[in-house]
C-alpha cells in the first residue's frame, strides 16, 4: 500500500511538474479500452480501435463496444475532476452503461437498466455457481449504498487510505452486479473516475488486470466469500505499482524513440514534419487530415510533412489507397501496444557505434 501510494504520488508529481503530455495521452484510456473488454471476452486491438477512429471503414461488433469505453473515459473522466466525490451515483452507473453497452447487439436488456432477473458467476447454472449477485429486488438499495460508499462520505474518509477505499468500493460494486452483463466493464470504468475525483492523474489499470485476470477474480472472491479485504486491496495495490512502472518505461521509451526518430532525418526546425514527431506517440495510427487538424496547418502542407516521415521511415501507408489513406508509425505502436511487463524495444539509433 505504501508502495501504491508512492506510485500515485510519483505520476502526480510528473504530471504537475513536468506537465508531460504522455501521462494525460489518449492512447492510455484506448489501451485500457482494448484490455477491459478482452477481460471480458470482447476481443479487438488497439491497432484496429484506431483505425476505426480515422475512417468510417466497416467495423466488427468487438470494435465498436471497444470504442465505446474509450468514449465513455473520454467523457466521464473530465466530469470526475470537475465534480469530484458528487459524480457517484446510481445515474452515473446507469449512464456508464449505456454508453459501453450500446453497441452491444446481443445484449438482452436495455442498456443502463437495471436487471431484474437472478444471475449467477461460474458454473452452468445457479447449483453449482461460485457466487450469487445480489437478488434483483435489492439491487436498488445495494447499489446506493456503494454509490455512498463511492463518495466517501463520513468516517471512511477520516479512517480509510484512498487506496483501500478504491478496493473496497470496487469489490462491493462487482458483488452487487446491478446489469445482466457488462458489470466488469463498468466496474473498471469507475477506477479511473475514482483517482480523477481524488484528484489524482488517472491510472488506467486494466492492461495489468489483464495480465494478473486469475489473481484479480480470487482477490473479488476472497473479499465477497470471506471477506478477507486485503486479498483486493493489496491486489489494487500491485495494479497500481505495476501500471504506473509500466507507463513510466512507455513514455521514457518513445522520448528515446523520438530522439532516434530526429537522429535519422533532419528536417527544417519549426516544419510541420518536425512537429508531427511529437504527435505520433499520441497518433501512432493518422491520416493526413488527422494531422491537418492537430498541427493546425493546410491539407498539402500536412500532406508534405506525412511524404517525409515515410521517407525517413517513421510513417507507413497502410491502405494502398490514392485517397483516405492511413499511416502507421509501427515502431511507437509496437511500444506501445508490447505486452504488459515487458521491455520496450527501440530501433538502432543510427548515431551509435555498429548500428
Amino acid at each position: 500500500m505504501s508502495a501504491a501510494d508512492a506510485a500515485l504520488a510519483r505520476v502526480d508529481t510528473l504530471a504537475a511538474e513536468l506537465k508531460d503530455p504522455y501521462l494525460i495521452s489518449r492512447i492510455l484510456p484506448r489501451r485500457e479500452a482494448v484490455s477491459s473488454s478482452s477481460i471480458e471476452g470482447t476481443n479487438s486491438t488497439l491497432d484496429e480501435l484506431l483505425s476505426i477512429e480515422e475512417t468510417d471503414a466497416e467495423q466488427s461488433d468487438a470494435a465498436v463496444q471497444v470504442r465505446d469505453y474509450a468514449t465513455a473515459l473520454d467523457n466521464f473522466v473530465p466530469r470526475a475532476r470537475a465534480q469530484k466525490h458528487k459524480i457517484f451515483t446510481i445515474d452515473l452507473v446507469q449512464d456508464l452503461h449505456r454508453t459501453v453497452m450500446a453497441g452491444d447487439t446481443a445484449y438482452k436488456d436495455k442498456p443502463g437498466q437495471l436487471r431484474n432477473v437472478v444471475v449467477w458467476i461460474g458454473g452452468t447454472n445457479i447449483s453449482y455457481s461460485t457466487y450469487n449477485p445480489t437478488p434483483p429486488e435489492d439491487i436498488p438499495e445495494c447499489l446506493e449504498q456503494a454509490m455512498d460508499y463511492m463518495r466517501f462520505e463520513g468516517m471512511p474518509q477520516v479512517n480509510q487510505g484512498f487506496i483501500l477505499r478504491m478496493a473496497i468500493a470496487h469489490s462491493h460494486f462487482e458483488a452487487v452486479h446491478p446489469f445482466r452483463d457488462g458489470d466488469g466493464r463498468v466496474g473498471r470504468l469507475l477506477l479511473p473516475l475514482m483517482m480523477a475525483a481524488e484528484n489524482h492523474t488517472p491510472l488506467y489499470l486494466s492492461p495489468y488486470i489483464e495480465t494478473h485476470k486469475s489473481d484479480y477474480y480470487a482477490s473479488l472472491k476472497a473479499a465477497q466469500q470471506r471477506l478477507e479485504w486485503h486479498e483486493p486491496a493489496g491486489f489494487l495495490a500491485d495494479a497500481i505499482v505495476g501500471t504506473a512502472d509500466e507507463l513510466l518505461a512507455t513514455r521514457d521509451a518513445l522520448a528515446a524513440l523520438t530522439k532516434v526518430w530526429r537522429q535519422r532525418r533532419k528536417f527544417r526546425r519549426g516544419s510541420a514534419a518536425t512537429r508531427a514527431l511529437d504527435i505520433l506517440p499520441h497518433y501512432p495510427v493518422l491520416t493526413i487530415k488527422r494531422l491537418a487538424e492537430i498541427l493546425d496547418v493546410s491539407f498539402p502542407a500536412a500532406a508534405q510533412a506525412v511524404d517525409l516521415l515515410v521517407d525517413g521511415g517513421m510513417l507507413t501507408e497502410r491502405t494502398g489507397y490514392v485517397r483516405n489513406r492511413v499511416f502507421i508509425a509501427a515502431e511507437a505502436l509496437s511500444i506501445i501496444n508490447r505486452p504488459f511487463g515487458e521491455v520496450p524495444i527501440l530501433p538502432d539509433d543510427p548515431n551509435k557505434p555498429n548500428a
